[in-house]
């Protein structure tokens, strides 16, 4: 792991993998505050 392109990759990679996870949550704990606030569904 001494080539820093490697590196550089590597930590875009990770750091798109958690971005993406983190907003997968969020959609669905917001989701989850929503129908239990208003009783329904989310709107699309």
């Amino acid at each position: 792991m001494d080539n820093e392109i490697v590196k550089r990759l590597t930590w875009s990679g990770m750091l798109t993998i958690s971005s993406a996870i983190a907003s997968m949550l969020a959609a669905r704990l917001t989701a989850i505050a929503y129908r239990r606030f208003f009783g329904e569904d989310p709107p699309e």
